[in-house]
């Protein structure tokens, strides 16, 4: 990486970044790396879906496509002054033909920042709040939370502007079980650890340990129930918050995509698994052929156990639990249906 300064002229070379306002480029600025390949060197290869945003700052890069075409690129020309081959999957691959050098963008970022700026309301200087990490720095921080990846700008802006800060000290108590849910609450800095008390066991089992990041407390919003979990701080740290209702309005809804009993079976049948998030004695009562059960209350610990490549329909009895384990593998870059209105809506039979 470049050790110059990247400045606010310098982004204002390049088009839409030119169009920002200064508040807004000056906190991508402090988000944007510059990075340099040597001749040779490849940038990005057709096909790559990562989602960033490129452009050329010096030297020259050849763009070739699956047909063989090239074209040449240089640093301080019209066409480097657009983003490089911004479709996904690209349809290019780039290549230095001499040492250049370029800038990566979080595109999410730029998308959220872009929005801001077009409907005119709000401005990143907005929304520092006191004694607070600079506002671009914990937004950043949250946009590269696959949570986040999902929702509309529209809607993160919105949630950025309601989203409190709660600084926290090591042994604090974050969410108790058995209390009411009140907030979704996603990780800036510091560890925490998830434990749940069993009739057998007072002090808790350990579930998960979560850090920078990580999001929690969304299960008893969803399901519209109390915690099933204790969250408490491990070491010092920050953490966001956001109520229940902006939550159900601007994060629920985007992240579930609900499907009925009929489109469900097309799924599995096509390569899909059906996932049932019940008791095991209530799936034991009755339940999909082939369908592989990880209760609610485990499905962090066991989400290595499933394979990221493939589409799971959740279900349950009602959709309620459903909803809340499809929201949490959303989370981490899942596929996932939720069963509309649950098993109980399907006709499916109990067994003998």
């Amino acid at each position: 990486m470049s050790n110059a300064p990247l400045t606010i002229e310098t982004l204002r070379q390049f088009t839409p970044l030119d169009g920002l306002k200064r508040e807004n480029i000056a906190a991508l600025a402090k988000k944007t790396e510059v990075r340099q390949l040597a001749p040779g060197e490849l940038l990005f290869e057709a096909g790559d879906a990562e989602k960033r945003t490129y452009y050329l700052l010096s030297g020259r890069l050849e763009l070739c496509d699956e047909e063989g075409n090239t074209e040449i690129v240089a640093a301080g020309s019209g066409a480097a002054r657009k983003p490089l081959a911004p479709m996904l999957p690209r349809r290019y691959t780039a290549k230095a033909v001499e040492a250049s050098e370029y800038i990566s963008i979080d595109t999410d970022l730029l998308d959220v920042m872009l929005t801001w700026d077009q409907t005119g309301q709000y401005e990143v200087s907005e929304l520092t709040m006191s004694e607070a990490p600079r506002a671009d720095d914990w937004m950043s921080q949250l946009l590269h939370t696959k949570a986040f990846h999902r929702i509309p700008p529209s809607n993160l802006q919105a949630i950025f502007m309601r989203m409190q800060r709660m600084n926290c000290k090591p042994g604090e108590v974050i969410i108790k079980q058995g209390d009411e849910g009140d907030y979704f609450y996603a990780i800036i800095s510091g560890r925490c650890s998830v434990t749940r008390e069993t009739p057998l066991n007072k002090d808790g089992i350990k579930l998960a340990e979560l850090g920078p990041g990580d999001t929690f407390g969304e299960e008893a919003l969803i399901a519209d129930s109390r915690r099933n979990a204790t969250v408490t701080m491990l070491t010092e740290g920050v953490v966001m918050r956001l109520g229940k209702q902006d939550f159900q309005t601007l994060m629920k809804e985007p992240l579930l995509q609900r499907v009925d009993y009929a489109e469900a079976k097309r799924i599995v049948a096509a390569g899909g698994q059906w996932l049932d998030v019940r008791l095991p004695s209530e799936f034991e009562a009755y339940h999909e052929a082939d369908a592989i059960n990880i209760p609610l209350y485990f499905i962090r610990l066991k989400i290595s156990q499933l394979d990221p490549e493939k589409t799971y329909v959740v279900c349950c009895d009602t959709g309620r639990r459903s909803a809340a384990a499809a929201f949490i593998l959303n989370e981490r870059g899942f596929d996932t249906r939720v069963l509309q209105g649950g098993l109980n809506m399907s006709g499916l039979p109990e067994q003998p």
